[in-house]
């Protein structure tokens, strides 16, 4: 399919997705091969205010991306190894050979999902630092390569790790060594120059609190490496468009290829049911699609292309068969299911398959 039909068919799935009432807006940016990416906007954030391309969002996990990339950077630069043990770089509490730089990218390492509640209490006066100390603390919940088990616990290890071996806040290491080469316009840790769109049905104790999770200056200011950047759709689709190989040299090509196949063999895993499957497979840093139903993004895009979504509302995929990648940022999170259930006409638009 035409870039240009491709691109008309994926407004039209906007559109009709924002119409339903399912969510109130999305912006979508779409790059075939080595083009220069399209963007558009349909609808309004959950403050009612009209959206534009260049708005910024919280794209939550997309993070995860970032934060492989600078990692895999430093593998280039072999100041680290795949396949070193983090406590290498790192004294955590519970040292153990089996979690390597490998295994927390492809989230095979063994920690749980999320750090626990009591070890860094969500409050005023909450910081990196002190999430960091928790993620040193933390102790396995299962034995290193038996499964695939999402951890943000994990990211925040890799980038304690980047911030031994560069000497710098991970956030600076960020915007060095990701941010500024790719051109993205992207805030970790730091308040941005707008206000970012708001995110509608934002769940839990701190809903509608100066604490609320993605719409606050304070969740902003925790620099999560696994959850925390602030960017623009063009910029998520940057950081997808980076594992295709685009711009040429960011990544040297055979540290690129490993990191878009899958290292996870035929382990099961995921994040919790119903997104458990068996094999979950999963590369350094992005998703693989594989064969797992159900999931946010058609399998028309085929079982080779590969992502990450973020629990805000969002996601960037490539799909290497059709030669495209795009970034959908909604202004409601995931929490719904609009992603999982209804996303997926607006990426098998861009993929021009079903």
């Amino acid at each position: 399919m035409h870039h240009v039909s491709r691109l008309t068919a994926a407004r039209v799935a906007a559109e009709t997705l924002v119409a339903s009432g399912r969510i109130s807006g999305v912006v979508v940016a779409v790059a075939t091969g080595d083009q220069k990416p399209d963007v558009f906007a349909v609808g309004t954030d959950a403050d009612g205010r009209t959206l534009v391309p260049g708005d910024l969002f919280p794209v939550a996990s997309i993070t995860k991306l970032a934060t492989a990339l600078a990692v895999l950077r430093l593998i280039d630069r072999r100041l680290i190894d795949l396949d070193d043990p983090v406590d290498r770089y790192v004294r955590r509490a519970e040292p153990h050979p089996g979690v390597t730089i490998r295994r927390l990218l492809c989230h095979t390492a063994g920690f749980a999902i999320d750090l626990n509640a009591s070890a860094a209490p969500y409050e005023p006066g909450l910081t990196w630092e002190t999430l960091a100390q928790a993620c040193l603390q933390a102790t396995l919940h299962h034995p290193p390569g038996s499964e695939v088990l999402y951890s943000n616990i994990g990211y925040g290890l890799l980038a304690l790790v980047a911030e031994a071996r560069t000497g710098a806040r991970f956030s600076d290491v960020l915007r060095d060594l990701v941010l500024t080469p790719l051109g993205i316009e992207g805030y970790l840790g730091e308040e941005p120059p707008r206000a970012p769109a708001r995110i509608a049905d934002v769940r839990g104790r701190h809903r509608a609190t100066p604490l609320e999770p993605f719409n606050s200056s304070f969740w902003r200011s925790l620099a999560l490496p696994w959850a925390g950047l602030v960017t623009t759709a063009a910029g998520a689709l940057a950081l997808v468009r980076a594992f295709c190989g685009h711009p040429p040299g960011f990544l040297s090509p055979p540290l690129r290829t490993e990191a878009i196949t899958s290292q996870t063999d035929d382990l099961p895993g995921g994040f919790i049911e119903p997104l458990r499957w068996s094999p979950c497979p999963w590369g350094l840093g992005p998703e693989v699609r594989g064969v797992k139903e159900p999931h946010w993004i058609p399998a028309g895009a085929g079982p080779d292309s590969f992502g990450h979504m973020g629990a805000s509302g969002c996601l960037a995929w490539a799909a290497p068969g059709s030669g495209v990648a795009w970034a959908i940022l909604g202004a409601r999170t995931a929490d719904n299911g609009w992603l999982l259930r209804h996303s997926g006409a607006i990426s098998a638009a861009i993929c021009g398959r079903g």
